[in-house]
């Protein structure tokens, strides 16, 4: 197995420790062990895509897996998010619905032996996602630092989170349509 899969794998190894610290408030500045260990996961994900193009060591494994990590910490984070009642069930059945469609997409075209690997609005999305987890895990950090926070803090800080998360699904929604559109011969000529 070459570093870039490695470094896939460490990512999704890496989810378990980050939803167990992010859900367990009792750790001290929990938000912020959180946000250090999904940042760790972050760069991995930027690292292995940047090596494996850079030695040439692109696999139809990494092509497949590095997404399918990069949709277990991003998804990972987001269940969280609901049961820490920062979003609601609906932003995250759209994502999981985007991500169930683009991966069955992807499963149907292995089977016609082509790996459709992601294009730009995947990637834009991924980035939305992941900028936005960040600055809600920073959010808490700070108001834990700030347990008297006035409601007016409180407020920009959920307005900023809240405009962050809905535009990252947005972008969620958008790639979707397009991946469908742009690989719609795959769902057409399904055996």
């Amino acid at each position: 197995m070459n570093l870039p899969n490695k470094l896939t794998l460490l990512r999704i190894i890496l989810v378990p420790f980050f939803v167990a610290v992010l859900l367990i408030g009792s750790i001290p500045y929990n938000y912020l062990i959180a946000l250090v260990i999904f940042a760790i996961a972050s760069i991995t994900d930027m690292l292995d895509g940047k090596i494996a193009r850079k030695y040439n060591m692109v696999t139809d494994f990494g092509k497949f897996a590095d997404p399918l990590a990069d949709k277990i910490l991003v998804i990972s984070a987001f269940a969280c998010f609901i049961d820490l009642d920062i979003v609601n069930a609906v932003f995250i059945i759209l994502v999981l619905f985007r991500e169930f469609t683009v991966t069955s997409i992807r499963l149907v075209a292995v089977e016609n032996g082509k790996v459709v690997a992601a294009n730009m609005w995947g990637k834009a999305k991924t980035v939305s996602q992941m900028a936005a987890i960040i600055v809600v895990l920073l959010n808490g950090f700070i108001l834990q630092l700030m347990p008297n926070a006035a409601d007016n803090v409180i407020s920009i800080m959920n307005i900023v989170n809240q405009s962050l998360l809905w535009i990252s699904a947005a972008l969620t929604v958008i790639s979707g349509f397009i991946y469908i559109k742009d690989n719609f011969s795959f769902i057409k000529n399904a055996k």
